[in-house]
């Protein structure tokens, strides 16, 4: 039987690191991920159009800790609320996406009069855990006892990791938090080591996963790499789950600091590409239909509307009906107009009084990567 791997204790922040094999690495990535917030910084309101990347990042970070929802269904669940009718175990992945979202955003806020920091994080973890599955494992609170990765239900002699135990987390927190402010070689490849350290501590019973790559962004916008909170690093480590999880245990077990920063590395250049070609899509989108919708409507409404469909891709007819800076009749007529002229799929027809259900399908499949709906 494989003893578990333990937590590396007194090896954090690493002394061992082979500059040699990484500096090859820091060139393409800082490239990549410049030419990524060159587009970022080009782009009105980033929030609001970046917004559906923002939900694919919840979702697949998410995935990777086992739930199923799709960017997809969140949205349609969004705007149909608790009249749509799914399982409770598909309403309970997408509650755990709609969370993360929302834990993302609270940070940020926090971030205008914080530095990345305990509380930060704290914070973050109360919001993703507050009313979904996790809620019962002390949101915001670093956990008192023990914990243990491995197979569902496996107990801890059978586990494949161990993290910091209880008495010693504050101690492997605080040392990490100090390391967050340090002078460092390089800012990327101090976001690695940031990274696989949160994940080896393990500070709460549940979303550590989540909120561990979500400090990914946070860290970036924070120092100044992007202009936004807005990287997804997540379908990198989706599709290379494996070699995530096992060069995050190589750290412990064969104190593999430079390999995980290698992988990591590898994981900035391919998504900053990846980013950086999405969000040029996403704008280049906005700008085409701004000429359209302008162009079916004659509206000064306009764009108002789009905006509204950009920040929220799938909706009730009666949300955009209700659009405060848009008159009742004349969002109706727009909304007829996007509907016959195919800018916006209809999900649901309208019954009785049920409003009907509308995605704007070019900017979902975009954000996806292939037409999903």
């Amino acid at each position: 039987m494989n003893t578990p791997v333990q937590y590396h204790y007194d090896i954090f922040p690493p002394s061992n690191i082979k500059w040699p094999r990484l500096i090859p690495l820091l060139g393409p990535a800082s490239a990549a991920l410049a030419r990524y917030d060159g587009t970022l910084a080009a782009i009105p309101n980033a929030a609001v159009l970046l917004g559906p990347l923002t939900t694919q990042e919840a979702v697949l970070s998410s995935r990777i800790e086992g739930t199923q929802a799709t960017m997809g269904e969140v949205l349609e669940y969004e705007a149909e609320g608790e009249a749509k009718d799914i399982s409770q175990e598909k309403k309970a992945d997408i509650n755990e996406v709609l969370n993360y979202r929302k834990a993302l955003w609270h940070a940020v806020d926090l971030l205008n009069d914080l530095p990345l920091c305990q509380r930060v994080v704290r914070e973050a973890h109360r919001v993703l855990l507050t009313g979904v599955r996790g809620h019962g494992k002390s949101p915001g609170e670093y956990r008192k006892s023990p914990n243990w990765i491995g197979t569902p239900g496996c107990e801890i002699e059978n586990a494949k990791f161990v993290p910091v135990s209880a008495d010693r987390l504050q101690e492997a927190i605080s040392r990490w938090e100090r390391y967050i402010h340090e002078d460092t070689p390089d800012r990327l490849v101090q976001l690695a080591i940031l990274h696989a350290e949160f994940e080896a501590i393990h500070p709460f019973l549940d979303g550590n996963g989540r909120l561990g790559r979500m400090c990914v962004p946070l860290f970036m916008f924070k120092v100044g790499l992007i202009h936004a909170p807005m990287f997804y690093i997540s379908s990198f480590f989706e599709r290379n789950r494996d070699e995530y999880y096992e060069r995050l245990l190589a750290i412990s077990r064969d104190d593999d600091w430079t390999g995980w920063c290698e992988f990591f590395l590898h994981a900035v250049t391919e998504q900053a590409k990846n980013n950086q070609q999405k969000a040029s899509e996403i704008l280049k989108l906005y700008e085409n239909k701004k000429n359209q919708i302008v162009e079916f409507t004659h509206s000064q409404y306009s764009i108002h509307a789009l905006d509204f469909i950009f920040a929220r891709p799938i909706f009730k007819s009666s949300d955009f009906t209700q659009i405060e800076a848009i008159p009742v009749p004349t969002a109706k007529r727009i909304l007829s107009i996007l509907r016959d002229n195919e800018i916006l799929k209809t999900l649901r027809p309208s019954s009785g009084r049920r409003s009907a259900i509308y995605a704007f399908s070019e900017l979902i499949n975009t954000a996806e990567g292939h037409d999903v709906i």
